[in-house]
């Protein structure tokens, strides 16, 4: 987002000393640009950075095999690069970071730091560059990265003097983690790196017009208290903003305190126990009847750190036509963005429902209080009759639910959980019970394929002492699947779960319920028949044949008697990457569905399977 659209408030992060601890201005010290970028790094507080060197970024290369501070994790592609920095984030709450040279090995970026723009991931991507001489020159491997990633950065530099490194990290680092997070690239010239300078910490910053407002306006709580007390329907939509603001138990509290029911977006899953007797599911094309039904039905809805987007609001006119609007973001371009907000609120998710917790306190003690039994029973209603849930197939093959449901039900307690995009993407969301905040990975808004593996490595790397299990699909996981070489070399031992039904599922489900059956380009099997059928037993690539080759510890699973088996060899094994290559029923589909650009109000509990809502239709 535009730097111009924050607004005041956040606080300097405090620079970090050489033992971990504050620091405190040191004295000056003559090195290269390259050496102050390493230091620069080392006092920000960087401990993993995921890379692969090149011939402009090279220079950095040098001090940085002299750093005891930070490790660096060397990639088999740019891309595994920017989404394990990605899942670093997601998984420890801290700046992910990674650094690549220039051209290709940039532009191999732009995926990832487009993905973490989308669901506002802190990220400093740092990139070489061409000589300053030599740019605008179309010199060997040089590309304008910045001109490229601008409309995907929350910010982006380029650096061609030594002497602005320091300040340049320190900034990029502070705009990253502020604010709403999102990735700030730093592409630093090959003179810059090999140019002496002058080195001190901490520098100064200089950000004219970044000032992220945190601190809610009173008056906008205290008319989200009010409409909240007077509401006979409200949900509590949560987004994955209130993760990002560490904000989870200050949603507990005022859930409970409200006793609203809570729907959880896909990138908010864990923020709100999954078992709690107030949370009704996720909502959006993929969601959950109750979830979807609530939004629609709901004559308040509390949106906290969401943002409408299409895929929960299904075609926007008709999205919550009874509802009041309550929007609270840290960014004010997303309030009346795609709904316009009766009440909005600006300011940090924590501080927001810490504010609404006090204020609807004072509504209750002035004898002004919800009542929702008759919502909670229509909910309950809905809850009990429209649950998620799979038929098991016909012939005995595995169900990709089921085995995604074991996985989540073998696994140790506070395991991460990172997914691919697709089918099995929605069955993890549905399927395993996230009752933790920063289990759940998955890439929401960009949905890129390819992200589990390498994110999976990066959550890993941040979080040694957790089980770290990557639910992919087979399309998915042969675009990234060579990062299982660097799990295997550096000690990055997760696990991983491929869900093969050996066509891209979820255009295959599309396919098959809007392009009569018409399966152009799905099919993952090598070979066909004159028909263009599948054959069958062909496995091209062999994915146990291949992990083996990366390293890893591989079996294949296709009988359901055998499924606990497997999972429970993959959950004993901890001393190299572990792969299963569950082979499913290629027909199951993902359900409930709201196909695109149709109301929510068409939603499908299961295929043919409308729900029936009674009177409350017509509410």
């Amino acid at each position: 987002m535009p730097m111009t659209e924050q607004a005041t408030g956040a606080q300097h992060p405090q620079p970090r000393a050489r033992n971990g601890g504050p620091s405190s201005a040191s004295a000056v010290e003559h090195l290269t640009g390259a050496q102050s970028l390493i230091r620069s790094l080392e006092e920000v507080g960087a401990d993993t950075v995921f890379g692969l060197p090149g011939g402009c970024i090279l220079p950095a290369y040098d001090p940085l095999m002299d750093s005891t501070r930070v490790r660096h994790i060397l990639v088999r592609h740019e891309q595994g690069a920017g989404h394990a920095a990605t899942g670093y984030a997601q998984a420890t709450g801290k700046v992910g970071v990674c650094m690549v040279t220039s051209g290709p090995g940039a532009t191999n970026l732009v995926t990832p730091i487009a993905d973490a723009a989308m669901d506002s991931v802190p990220m400093v991507a740092i990139t070489g560059q061409v000589a300053s001489s030599a740019i605008g020159t179309d010199a060997f491997q040089e590309a304008d990265i910045c001109g490229i990633t601008m409309p995907i950065t929350k910010h982006n530099f380029l650096v061609t003097r030594a002497e602005d490194i320091p300040h340049t990290i320190a900034e990029a680092f502070h705009i990253a983690s502020t604010g709403r997070p999102g990735p700030v690239l730093v592409d630093i010239a090959k003179d810059a790196l090999q140019s002496k300078t002058t080195f001190s910490w901490p520098p100064t910053m200089d950000l004219p017009g970044y000032r992220p407002v945190t601190k809610p306006h009173a008056k906008q709580i205290r008319e989200a208290a009010k409409l909240i007390t007077q509401a006979k329907r409200p949900v509590l939509y949560v987004g994955g903003g209130v993760m990002k603001a560490g904000a989870t138990a200050e949603l507990k509290v005022l859930a409970e305190l409200t006793g609203a029911p809570v729907t959880t977006t896909l990138m908010a899953l864990g923020s709100f126990p999954d078992s709690h007797p107030l949370h009704v599911g996720m909502p959006g094309m993929h969601g959950a009847v109750t979830a979807v039904t609530a939004l629609q039905k709901a004559d308040l809805i509390v949106a906290l750190g969401a943002r409408f987007d299409d895929r929960v609001t299904g075609k926007l006119d008709s999205f919550a036509p009874y509802a009041k609007i309550v929007h609270a973001d840290i960014d004010p371009a997303e309030i009346g963005k795609n709904r316009a907000a009766d009440v909005p609120i600006v300011g940090d998710a924590r501080e927001v429902i810490a504010d609404l917790v006090q204020a609807v306190q004072a509504e209750h003690t002035e004898g002004r209080k919800g009542d929702y039994a008759a919502w909670w029973k229509d909910l309950n209603r809905w809850r009990e009759t429209y649950p998620v849930g799979y038929d098991l197939p016909e012939d005995g093959s595995l169900s990709p639910q089921q085995v995604i449901q074991r996985i989540g039900e073998l696994a140790p307690e506070g395991t991460i959980f990172a997914a691919g995009v697709g089918q099995h993407q929605m069955w993890a969301s549905h399927f395993i019970q996230y009752e933790q905040p920063a289990t759940w990975l998955n890439s929401g808004g960009a949905g890129t394929m390819g992200y589990a593996v390498p994110a999976a490595m990066g959550a890993k790397a941040g979080m040694p002492e957790r089980a770290v299990w990557a639910i992919d699909g087979d399309g998915c996981f042969q675009m990234t699947n060579q990062e299982l070489t660097t799990c295997a070399l550096n000690n990055i031992p997760i696990k991983v779960a491929i869900i093969n039904n050996g066509a891209l599922g979820m255009v295959r489900q599309w396919q098959t319920l809007f392009y009569n059956q018409r399966y152009s380009n799905t099919v993952l099997h090598s070979g066909a028949d004159t028909d263009g059928i599948p054959a069958k037993g062909t496995r091209v690539p062999d994915f146990v044949k291949l992990s083996e080759a990366m390293g890893c510890y591989a079996i294949r699973c296709e009988d359901p008697a055998d499924l606990d088996k497997a999972i429970a060899e993959a959950n004993a094994i901890n001393d190299r990457p572990v792969v299963i290559d569950f082979i499913v029923h290629e027909d199951a589909m993902v359900w409930p569905m709201v196909a695109a650009g149709t109301s929510n109000d068409e939603v499908m509990a299961a295929r043919g399977v409308r729900p029936d809502f009674g009177d409350n239709e017509d509410d």
